[in-house]
């Protein structure tokens, strides 16, 4: 039995999904952000940080989205959310996670959070250049998938293409979301006809996209 420690819609998401994915048993535990649920002492004794997702395997608190996605895909490798180790499928998955966490998550954290740079609101020069930072992050990812998609690791789903979706969700609202590079979307609606998405929106009660 797992328990996760989420909030509609946040970087918990890509774990809830993996969860579905698995087929694993797993209790949700909401931590609600507008009552300050994440600074909670109980909760912080959990994940010091306040953030989510937390993730509670075999009585010990885990965090960090992508680095739970590959605790659970390497416990459950029937589920084939990643390749097999010692394969070269392997190691590009572990190349695209990484990356995906480096650049893009990271990035959105000072979109979304202008006080981490110091400012109540991003100056136009700012937010042009964190702009730009992550739309060369579709850029490559659409090159990328065009070339050998539909999916991150070519013909074949996996995990991290379900962190990209996520990350992917996250623009919707942007100047310039990333459906609108074509084989971003592709893979997107790919992800999105999952029943693992369409039952993630149902529990969390997300509607947007």
């Amino acid at each position: 039995m797992y328990t996760l420690y989420y909030s509609p819609g946040t970087a918990s998401m890509v774990v809830h999904l993996a969860l579905l994915e698995i087929g694993a048993p797993h209790e949700l535990k909401l931590v609600d952000f507008d009552r300050d649920a994440q600074r909670d002492p109980g909760y912080l004794e959990l994940n010091p940080r306040g953030v989510v997702p937390t993730l509670v395997i075999d009585g010990r608190p885990r965090c960090e989205s992508a680095a739970l996605l590959a605790m659970l895909a390497e416990r459950h490798p029937e589920a084939k959310l990643i390749p097999p180790p010692g394969t070269p499928e392997r190691e590009a998955w572990q190349q695209w996670v990484v990356y995906l966490s480096n650049t893009l998550m990271s990035t959105y954290r000072l979109w979304f959070y202008p006080a981490e740079l110091g400012a109540e609101e991003h100056t136009p020069e700012v937010r042009a250049a964190l702009r730009k930072k992550i739309e060369d992050v579709w850029d490559l990812l659409d090159a990328q998938l065009e070339r050998h998609g539909p999916y991150l690791l070519g013909a074949a789903f996996s995990g991290a293409d379900l962190l990209l979706t996520m990350l992917m969700r996250w623009s919707r609202n942007m100047p310039r979301p990333a459906t609108e590079w074509p084989a971003l979307k592709r893979l997107a609606d790919l992800v999105r006809a999952r029943p693992s998405w369409k039952k993630l929106y149902e529990l969390e009660g997300l509607t947007e996209w």
